[in-house]
């Protein structure tokens, strides 16, 4: 029997949901799943806003299926545990992130890479096991399998931490499988928006030498001043690109629009690492191969 903070609740839920391209949420009553053995049920506190969730809500990646709850920077307090959870109690801190399922039988789930799972079932958006529609954090309650709940210490606050679940991960991630944490290496990070701010912050926790790099001259200041970047560069200068040539040992490319990369590599030093960790959805984005392969980046 699930142990419960509320025992006799029913599984309805209360939302906000997109039911067309048109980008506006409306109030939506639903249902969630009752808690099965293994699940977790808490009550939502906070919720971030990313860029996906525009995406998702507008059909921009022509795989929405309305009426849509968005929402994956979910975090709450549990209120119901199944019989078979482990880890987590009612009254606990706890966050949902992109992911609520995978078929646990592959490799990539046997190694724990569910995001690479091609049955992962995704917070909102798709469908879940049993053949219902999944929905996102932009509602009162949520219920997820504990594989997929996140237990957050005592002394991370929720609101604070609620980004770490997307944004934090989609760079922080990274940052650590491909070594770039070392003090003294150079980490430059494109585009200052959601995730930007997130990678400035963990790169100088590292303690590495971080660069902003950013179309937006206006981004100077909270860079450098807020976020505690060590130099910002503007990406239309052809001046400070020049003078930034090969000095950077990765680049964390965070933004959504389609742009130049040949620029970018030539900021790098010889087997740096370019890693682009947004979406753009306008163009292809275009692989300089012969930069690539000798080194020639005139075109800055």
């Amino acid at each position: 029997m699930a142990k419960s903070a509320e025992q006799g609740h029913p599984n309805q839920a209360f939302g906000w949901a997109a039911t067309d391209t048109s980008g506006v949420l409306s109030p939506f009553k639903f249902s969630r799943r009752a808690t099965g053995e293994k699940d977790v049920r808490f009550k939502v506190l906070y919720c971030g806003i990313r860029h996906s969730d525009l995406h998702m809500i507008k059909n921009e990646w022509g795989k929405s299926r309305y009426p849509i709850v968005p929402g994956h920077e979910v975090v709450g307090i549990v209120t119901e545990v199944g019989s078979k959870v482990e880890k987590l109690k009612v009254g606990d801190k706890v966050g949902v992130g992109c992911f609520v399922g995978a078929c646990h039988s592959c490799d990539d789930c046997a190694n724990d890479l569910e995001n690479y799972c091609p049955k992962k079932i995704y917070t909102y958006g798709d469908t879940y096991y049993d053949g219902t529609a999944t929905q996102g954090g932009y509602s009162d309650v949520m219920v997820a399998e504990e594989r997929y709940v996140i237990h957050f210490p005592d002394n991370l606050p929720l609101d604070g931490g609620a980004p770490l679940l997307c944004a934090g991960i989609t760079v922080y991630s990274p940052l650590k499988y491909f070594e770039l944490t070392k003090p003294g290496m150079h980490i430059g990070v494109v585009g200052l928006g959601g995730l930007g701010h997130v990678a400035v912050k963990f790169a100088k926790a590292f303690g590495v030498k971080v660069t902003v790099i950013s179309t937006s001259p206006g981004k100077k200041e909270e860079a450098l001043e807020r976020l505690g970047a060590d130099s910002f560069v503007v990406s239309r200068d052809p001046d400070q690109m020049r003078a930034a040539m090969g000095t950077m040992d990765g680049i964390i490319d965070t933004v959504f629009a389609a742009h130049p990369l040949l620029p970018l590599i030539g900021l790098l030093k010889s087997h740096g690492k370019l890693i682009l960790v947004a979406a753009p959805i306008d163009r292809p984005i275009e692989l300089p191969v012969y930069a690539l392969m000798s080194g020639f980046y005139l075109d800055i």
